[in-house]
């Protein structure tokens, strides 16, 4: 058998050992492209989309994993603020005693609301219904502290 010199192949590794910079950035460049191309994209749009973008989606304290919600009518004092109220809003439920200032305490933090009824005409001075998303115990309190109590709600 005759002898052969070895084959050696010029450009390859030995190319792009010596041209390291060039070949990282052909890298990241693939690299993000492929990203992108595996990415959600906008125009499919799904809700799972929607979420992406923004805040992440986080759980509201009352509604843990095995907390039943029950809905809780709550009559708020104030008419006028109830107006202001849109199904889904998170508000915080607030019990105003009658001694002064100092008496309020919050009944039920973050809570949804899931319905504004239409106001009855003539019952401005009664205040104004508004139905709340709460776990049972926190209704029993809603319950409680209504006959006791002007209830307020603040934004969230």
């Amino acid at each position: 058998m005759p002898h052969f010199a070895p084959v050696r192949v010029r450009g390859g590794l030995h190319r792009l050992v010596r041209h390291r910079r060039r070949a990282l950035a052909v890298g990241l460049a693939v690299t993000a492209a492929a990203v992108v191309a595996a990415g959600p994209h906008p125009v499919t749009g799904g809700q799972e989309t929607r979420r992406s973008r923004g805040h992440p989606v986080t759980e509201p304290a009352g509604e843990r994993h095995g907390t039943r919600l029950v809905a809780a009518p709550v009559r708020i004092a104030d008419a006028a603020t109830v107006r202001l109220l849109r199904p889904g809003d998170r508000v915080d439920v607030v019990a105003a005693g009658d001694g002064g200032a100092g008496d309020a305490s919050v009944l039920a933090r973050g809570v949804r609301v899931t319905k504004v009824p239409e106001p009855v005409e003539g019952s401005a001075a009664g205040g104004a219904l508004v139905v709340v998303s709460v776990p049972r115990a926190t209704a029993h309190r809603l319950v409680g502290a209504a006959t006791t109590a002007r209830l307020a709600v603040t934004l969230c």
